[in-house]
């Protein structure tokens, strides 16, 4: 196989062929990079439940698709005009980008830049895409493809990793946990001695109770139907953990109750379960209460009760918790590095990139929090 940048290169890859096929491992073609992009050999990925939903057509029933879109790699070749990375540099991929110069970027409210958008088509910025089957394109997942064992991705939408960090752990920052920890931190900006809830236990959630955690909260209060992320909630600093089959009561009134009848000072959604927002926004302060809504589903509108929000509540959705490429997600890294963080505790499965139907089925066990792809 050839690794000069001017060659297509042939490998396997992971090709979702229409709405909640099977996965099925394919020999792709994958294009050099065009002068703003790099090729990255993937070095290993994991799955997030994002991935269930791309299976189904989220964000655009776009097929037939790579699929993936956490892992790590290295750079295998660069575009002429790329600055600041080189051949053999380990990056993560992301699904947004930072370019500082935009209204967007400068105004220090939103991570979402205008010069680098999400890629809701599935495309590279040109509208076009750089992987293909016997001729056929293929479109990518937003920005990346990381089940994949080359991608080509615009050089704005990855970052460098230290090469001293596992690569587990800088899959597992390309998106979940990074997403989770930056709502509490730059979305919520919670304050220290505030009062959260946090509705799932996944991987999100774990990086929204240790990103609450470290801002200070006091009283962090998980919430999830499965008894085995009590323990789990607690190692990342979880203080409370409520599971809704053990009550009658709605989890607002659950929550009031641990909270002397107030309600907490921010909730994040991160099921994606449609009925929890109201549960989530019922279980703030009156007036000042913030909801984060990080979750994504299957459904294209949500219910919300207004009654709560004109009471003074705040509802906000967030992309990658805010966090920006360039100025936060290094801070993130570096928390890694020093192992302030508890990424170890995510890892409960491997799998190869073959076995990736399996992988599926893993994330329904109990005990999965994340399971990685060797590619």
């Amino acid at each position: 196989m050839s690794h000069s940048s001017s060659q297509v290169i042939t490998c396997k890859a992971i090709v979702c062929w229409g709405k909640e096929e099977p996965l099925k491992v394919e020999e792709i073609q994958v294009e050099p990079p065009k002068s703003s992009e790099v090729r990255v050999k993937i070095l290993c990925a994991s799955l997030c439940h994002t991935d269930i939903l791309s299976t189904r057509g989220f964000p655009m029933p776009l097929f037939p698709r790579v699929m993936g879109h956490e892992g790590v790699g290295m750079v295998e070749s660069i575009g002429e005009e790329v600055d600041g990375l080189k051949q053999g540099d380990i990056v993560i991929p992301t699904y947004v980008a930072e370019c500082q110069t935009c209204e967007s970027c400068t105004s220090g409210k939103t991570n979402l830049c205008l010069k680098y958008p999400l890629a809701l088509d599935c495309l590279m910025l040109d509208g076009t895409s750089r992987m293909s089957i016997k001729g056929q394109s293929l479109y990518h997942t937003f920005s990346c493809a990381t089940w994949s064992e080359y991608m080509v991705i615009n050089a704005n939408y990855v970052v460098k990793v230290d090469p001293s960090i596992a690569l587990s752990h800088a899959s597992f920052l390309s998106c979940g946990y990074s997403t989770g920890f930056g709502a509490a931190w730059k979305e919520a900006k919670i304050e220290e001695g505030s009062t959260v809830a946090v509705f799932g236990l996944g991987t999100v959630g774990l990086g929204v109770v240790e990103g609450a955690r470290i801002q200070g909260a006091t009283k962090i209060i998980g919430i999830d139907k499965n008894t085995r992320k009590n323990e789990k909630g607690k190692v990342f600093g979880m203080t409370d953990f409520i599971n809704p089959d053990d009550s009658d009561k709605p989890i607002c009134e659950s929550v009031r109750d641990l909270t002397d009848g107030k309600g907490v000072d921010y909730s994040f959604e991160c099921t994606g379960v449609a009925p929890l927002l109201n549960e989530a926004i019922e279980s703030t302060k009156v007036g000042i209460g913030k909801t984060i809504l990080i979750g994504a589903g299957d459904h294209l509108s949500l219910q919300i009760n207004f009654l709560p929000l004109l009471c003074g509540r705040t509802l906000k959705g967030c992309i990658f918790g805010g966090l920006k490429t360039i100025s936060d997600v290094p801070i993130l890294l570096e928390k890694c590095r020093n192992e302030e963080i508890h990424l170890d505790e995510l890892l409960t499965h491997e799998v190869q990139l073959e076995d990736i139907n399996k992988a599926f089925q893993l994330l329904k066990q109990p005990d999965c929090v994340k399971v990685l792809v060797k590619i």
